[in-house]
């Protein structure tokens, strides 16, 4: 019997060796007999009590997991030898093993009438590594090894000829992660872009602004002239980042990445959580997270994921509060057919915070919790309602159809002031910016069609889709009404909130719908293909107007190519055009701004160690995008123009996964040394901003978080983490006219883990900012400057049963 050396993608490839339903432990005696320990293993997966024994005992363990595939344990507490833990575990799962000749274990289906002497079961140290589930809900892994982000099929990273970065949950868990920002710092070539005065999420990526995320693959816009609020997190699986154009796949895009939020999905395993954290600024937040059959043959399994979160500021008249309700029920109609619905709910009643204004070429030098809004003006309350619907059929084991229909709905009251730069004496001009009124729905279809087929020697992965898209935004309201003056230094509020008169201010609808194909081409010698085409079609109508403001349509191609020269070394290029977002018709004036557009080259090499435990990503490229949407200069709408050109080229590097066991990493770094305005179109026929640096695009950034889990000791359990964020100067605005300075904050992390009884109960505390740095953390390239916050704490208490 082959000793397996090789993680689970490489099992794939070593069928021969293996039989089918089985699992190989290679072993060797590493005692002369057995002794007792101590286990707390919770209830969960098979797959996942299993990989806990291994760690508990100190045994490393490979196997198919196909025979454990929806087989439940009922967890392991007390003292026991390793042969009484295994076999305590495999209880009434149909499972036993046994010793064979040359010293390997053997897990398999039990036969009939077969009986097994565990006392016959030596003492083992097991070669390899466990590979979890990745949607086990007890996945320790910092590193996954698949994502479906960058070709919406699940394609190993090591054979996908892009960059592309998956933040875990486990990552997620250990920084205490309340907001997606929190988790992209750990991205590189991603900072925070403080987008309608800090209630959405917006990003720049790799120089460019992305104000839009994707759920599961659907896309979720910034509404038109204006926001919501930011997405939960508490329903996250994972983040997936794919780096520069996705258009292929995703539609109007922006150029910089594509930022997917996986969700979590029903288990067949039972599994409930709550957690408790509570933290600096009267923050309070409880998550609860429940899945498990709804039938005792898993034709239906539900998840439920609720969080509730109140917390003030270290910024004066900012408070917010949410509530969050997300169930999901799957029905398996059969094994060839499922069908899933889902709901998200999500109310908010949060405070605006435009930041502070620069004065000459820094932000104002005021204490740090000096306002500028006025707090009788100042609200962003509204809720939120996702409605979806899924289904897939897998025709064989090659083919495949899914559907998914998304729908979204809002309905928001946002109050909120605009600002210029502040004067030498502290003075700045201010205006209201009212929009009680503001509706916005989303419609999202998509249907594909995969396959796999064989051509001679090449091996094809097919995929056709087709989607649909259609967004409704309806805001009526009051702007740009000037506000009493106001100085920095002196600030001076409001006693009685103003009563201005309201207007429709904007009624507009953008659609597109797109078609797409795509063939992944698997060579001999390690050599793999991709390309692939996309055509859009896309119209926006503004109703205020009574007429169509924007009709293009545009085909987009990519192609890359990937050379596994060793199962631990690819080496990668690719070539991608991006279809940027619909062109932004201003409230009722006549801008029309033309469609935006993208290419990217892109070159790279990608390594993994330890059996795909530790990987590396190492990318160069050169972006070009052309009409830009900026901010104007004429306060107070700043209204937007386009920008000819502009370019960035750079590094980045990131590293994720577990070096030793227990000691986990996940870096990133970035270096863009050119990100410039190349053209810009002004309406004088001026230079404007051409041969300016790209606003909030660092030189350098980058991030490094670790954590150490103590294994077999008397501190089992205990686990320790640090990290640091540092990003260098950036310009504050398009024209370059003031700065933020650089930083570099430090975070620390302590956790403890025990069983008590049938639950594991988790304390955790997390430190950010420990040397309590004053910085900026972005601006909007106007003068909203966005300040860090200082020194902060937050603790947790998690069980998990």
């Amino acid at each position: 019997m082959t000793t397996i050396t090789t993680g689970k993608r490489q099992l794939a490839r070593q069928a021969s060796a293996l039989i089918l339903g089985t699992a190989l432990m290679s072993v060797t005696a590493a005692e002369a007999a057995e002794t007792s320990q101590p286990y707390s293993i919770p209830p969960g997966s098979l797959a996942g009590s299993l990989n806990r024994l291994a760690e508990t005992s100190g045994l490393q363990l490979i196997y198919d997991s196909a025979i454990a595939e929806g087989l439940s344990s009922k967890g392991l507490s007390g003292n026991y030898t390793p042969a009484a833990a295994l076999q305590q575990l495999l209880r009434n799962t149909g499972l036993t093993y046994r010793l064979s000749e040359n010293g390997n274990v053997v897990i398999e289906r039990q036969p009939l009438n077969y009986r097994q002497d565990p006392a016959a079961l030596p003492a083992v140290k097991v070669v390899g590594k466990a590979t979890y589930d990745s949607t086990d809900p007890y996945n320790p892994d910092y590193s996954l090894p698949n994502a479906s982000t960058a070709t919406k099929t699940d394609t190993p990273i090591m054979e996908t000829p892009f960059s592309i970065q998956v933040v875990s949950k486990q990552v997620l868990q250990d920084q205490q992660v309340t907001r997606l920002e929190q988790a992209l710092k750990n991205v590189s070539g991603v900072t925070i872009f403080p987008g309608n005065q800090g209630f959405t999420d917006s990003f720049m990526m790799r120089g460019f602004l992305n104000d839009t995320t994707y759920r599961d693959g659907v896309l979720l816009p910034t509404i038109l002239g204006g926001g919501t609020t930011k997405r939960e997190v508490a329903n996250l699986e994972r983040v997936e980042v794919l780096k520069g154009p996705g258009s292929i796949l995703f539609g109007r895009a922006e150029p910089g990445g594509i930022i997917n939020l996986v969700t979590k999905q029903p288990l067949s395993t039972p599994y409930y959580s709550m957690q408790q954290q509570f933290g600096s600024y009267d923050f309070y937040r409880t998550t609860i997270d429940a899945t498990a059959p709804l039938t005792d043959d898993n034709t239906l399994l539900y998840r439920l994921n609720i969080a509730y979160e109140n917390t003030g500021s270290f910024r004066n008249f900012v408070d917010n509060e949410r509530v969050f309700v997300a169930p999901v029920l799957k029905w398996n109609i059969s094994e060839q057919t499922q069908a899933t619905f889902e709901m998200e709910y999500q109310h908010f009643n949060e405070s605006p915070d435009p930041g502070i204004p620069p004065l000459g070429n820094r932000p104002a030098n005021v204490p740090i919790e000096t306002a500028l809004h006025e707090p009788l003006v100042n609200k962003n309350d509204g809720d939120r309602v996702m409605v979806g619907f899924n289904w897939s059929h897998q025709f064989n084991d090659d083919w495949k159809l899914s559907h998914r229909f998304t729908s979204e709905f809002f309905d928001f009251n946002n109050r909120t002031l605009f600002f210029g730069a502040a004067t030498a004496n502290g003075s700045v001009s201010r205006s209201f910016n009212l929009a009680p009124e503001t509706e916005s729905q989303r419609y999202m279809n998509t249907v594909n069609l995969s396959g796999k087929l064989a051509t001679g020697f090449a091996q094809h992965t097919l995929l056709f889709g087709f989607d649909h898209f259609q967004e409704d935004d309806k805001i009526r309201g009051n702007c740009c009404t000037p506000a009493p003056a106001f100085n920095i230094f002196n600030p001076v509020y409001l006693s009685t909130a103003p009563q201005l008169n309201s207007v429709d201010r904007s009624n507009y609808t953008q659609s597109w719908y797109g078609l797409y194909f795509q063939d992944q081409i698997e060579l001999p010698y390690g050599w793999h293909l991709l390309g692939g085409f996309r055509y859009d079609n896309a119209e926006g109508e503004n109703h205020l107007l009574g007429r169509v403001t924007s009709k293009e349509d545009r085909i987009s191609p990519r192609g890359g190519v990937l050379w596994q020269a060793l199962p631990w070394l690819s080496l990668y290029g690719s070539y991608t055009e991006n279809f940027g977002p619909s062109s932004t018709l201003f409230r009722n004036d006549n801008l029309i701004l033309p469609p935006q557009s993208a290419q990217q080259w892109e070159a790279g090499l990608k390594t993994e160690f330890w059996d795909g435990q530790l990987r590396a990503t190492l990318a160069y490229f050169e972006l070009t995008k052309q009409n830009i949407r900026v901010p104007g200069t004429t306060p107070p709408l700043f209204i937007p123009r386009a920008v000819g050109e502009a370019e960035s080229h750079g590094i980045e590097f990131e590293v994720t996964g577990e070096i030793l066991p227990g000691w986990n990493v996940i870096t990133a770094y970035a270096y863009t040394p050119y990100a410039k305005i190349t053209k810009d179109n002004t309406s004088n026929g001026g230079p404007g901003n051409t041969g300016k640096r790209l606003f909030l695009a660092p030189e350098h950034s980058g991030s490094v978080w670790s954590t150490y889990e103590f294994q077999n000791t008397a501190f089992k359990g205990l686990k320790f983490g640090a990290g640091v964020v540092g990003l260098d100067q950036r310009q504050g605005d398009s024209a370059n006219t003031y700065q933020l300075p650089g930083f570099l904050t430090v975070g620390l992390m302590t956790s403890y883990e025990m069983q008590i009884g049938k639950s594991k109960v988790t304390t955790q505390l997390n430190v950010d900012n420990l040397l309590n740095k004053e910085y900026y953390a972005g601006s909007n390239s106007g003068n909203f400057i966005t300040i860090g916050a200082p020194r902060s704490f937050m603790g947790s208490i998690r069980v998990e049963y």
